[in-house]
């Protein structure tokens, strides 16, 4: 970012905090926001029109379930057939932007791009045409975890040729819709993916050979978005005008003390997270960064292995990815406090990837706690990472594209709004220090199906009536409070909504 650039931001901020009451704050003229969803999450319709299974489908109607309510994603929020009250909802937030996934086996019902499935190309289609309808720009992830479960039987994202797969799959995309939509992710959270799906049984495809197939999997992720962000910088970008980027989950690791094993405990806590992601593809060495390789080559010898378990990047590939996003997609919830101690050996699983990293996580328990286990509000976590992430990877331009809180159910979510104004204010400290953030990103528009976690965990500005076949969607508190935030780009602590619908009030 330019100097010119970091001068137009403090100015802009700085002139309309004298307008306005000082502790109202602004956001820059050029800042836009937005709200999330995934495909598998909401759409329903799992098996309608040409649709073939995802690993998401397979997984949900595995028996016993492994989803806490034995819940499934077959009718969701129904956005498949809902998805003109969806819109509705991107008005009345007065949202910029929507981002939404697309389904791969919905697209193309083999995996292989030999056919296409007409009707979900009508599908998508018709939702970007109805949110252009209403000046919401559409803000397409091209892969939100839901694999067909036909290339999860050739061994998913652990098979090389899927790199291969996916840009195929990408290529579609870029074809049917190119000329609608500007802005890309090619992967959502890359560590989910490969550390919980293959690593663990955390997520489909629930693999579970951590230290191994995660390893696997995190190169051919990276092979494929790089793979796809040179497809559309030789193709496609002359005539479409438009981004691609990569969405990757970063948690802030604070050292549990100022000791130095603590503060190492950290670095390498970041370093195993993301930073294996973000180094690759946003540092001008590339590459996985030099502290993994080390610490799995040595435990790799350690354990008898021929060679490390971490596959290597050839020069070509660590040129390949390297530079390859024109954007940071930021998804960002929560932070930890690390240390490392005597008690870390023997804790893990050998091999595994908590193993390899060797530190131990926790929450400190003063943090405020939502609904889910994992989730605490730490904003000054938040803003670390922004810090980090212009201190140590060249500040690149950066769209926050997931943050958000889950509760309950329930319609006054004030806990929810006080998330999301900490969280904010601490963005702002981030612009006015500098740092290049284009857009906020709530997780999520409605609630959906949380995974593993079924419908149990509500994230939805707008609640969902998943007993009601009409599915009803409800604004909640927070609903009004983000459009608020939306339409002055302000954060005003004192605003309440002066009038809320019937259906908002509890007794």
């Amino acid at each position: 970012m330019n100097l010119l650039f970091v001068l137009l931001c403090l100015s802009t901020i700085a002139v309309r905090n004298v307008r306005g009451k000082s502790k109202v704050r602004y956001f820059p003229d050029y800042f836009e926001f937005g709200a999330s969803t995934a495909s598998y999450q909401v759409e329903g319709a799992w098996d309608e029109d040409g649709k073939s299974l995802s690993i998401w489908d397979v997984a949900a109607h595995m028996s016993p379930s492994p989803i806490k309510d034995g819940s499934t994603g077959d009718v969701a929020a129904d956005s498949y057939h809902l998805y003109k009250r969806d819109v509705e909802i991107m008005k009345e937030l007065g949202l910029n932007f929507y981002r939404f996934s697309v389904s791969w086996s919905r697209i193309l019902p083999s995996g292989f791009a030999n056919q296409i499935n007409q009707a979900g190309i009508d599908y998508y289609n018709n939702l970007i045409n109805e949110m252009l309808a209403n000046n919401i720009k559409p803000f397409l992830t091209i892969y939100h975890w839901d694999l067909p479960q036909s290339f999860q039987d050739l061994g998913g994202w652990a098979n090389p040729m899927i790199v291969d797969w996916f840009v195929d799959y990408a290529k579609v995309l870029f074809e049917n819709f190119g000329d609608r939509v500007k802005f890309w992710i090619s992967i959502n959270e890359p560590k989910q993916i490969c550390t919980e799906g293959y690593g663990t049984d955390k997520k489909a495809p629930m693999v579970n050979m951590s230290g191994i197939a995660d390893y696997m999997c995190n190169k051919n992720v990276l092979l494929a978005h790089a793979k796809t962000y040179r497809l559309y910088d030789e193709i496609y970008r002359k005539d479409q005008n438009g981004s691609v980027g990569i969405s990757i989950s970063c948690t802030w690791y604070e050292p549990a003390s100022d000791s130095n094993d603590d503060q190492q405990a950290a670095e390498d806590a970041r370093i195993f997270d993301w930073g294996q992601y973000v180094h690759a593809i946003f540092t001008k060495e590339g590459d996985f960064p030099e502290r993994i390789k080390k610490n799995v080559a040595y435990k790799s010898a350690e354990q008898g292995y021929a060679k490390s378990r971490l596959p290597e990047l050839s020069v070509a590939e660590v040129d390949l990815i390297r530079g390859s996003s024109d954007f940071f997609g930021l998804n960002s919830y929560t932070s930890k406090l690390v240390y490392r101690d005597a008690s870390v050996e023997g804790m893990y699983a050998v091999p595994s990837y908590m193993d390899d990293l060797g530190v131990v996580m926790v929450p400190d328990p003063n943090w405020p706690q939502s609904h889910s286990s994992w989730l605490q509000e730490v904003p000054w976590g938040f803003y670390k990472l922004f810090k980090e992430i212009r201190n140590v990877y060249g500040n690149p331009t950066l769209y926050v594209t997931e943050n958000g809180w889950s509760t309950d159910a329930g319609l006054i979510d004030d806990d929810r709004v006080r998330y999301y104004r900490n969280y904010l204010n601490a963005l702002l400290d981030a612009i006015e220090e500098g740092s290049d953030i284009r857009g906020y990103t709530a997780w999520s528009m409605i609630d959906n199906f949380e995974w593993m976690q079924g419908y149990a965990d509500k994230f939805g500005l707008y609640e969902v009536d998943f007993t009601s076949p009409e599915r009803t969607r409800t604004p909640r508190k927070s609903a009004y409070i983000y459009k608020e935030i939306v339409r002055t780009k302000s954060l005003d602590p004192d605003y309440e909504p002066e009038i809320l619908l019937d259906a908002t009030k509890e007794n």
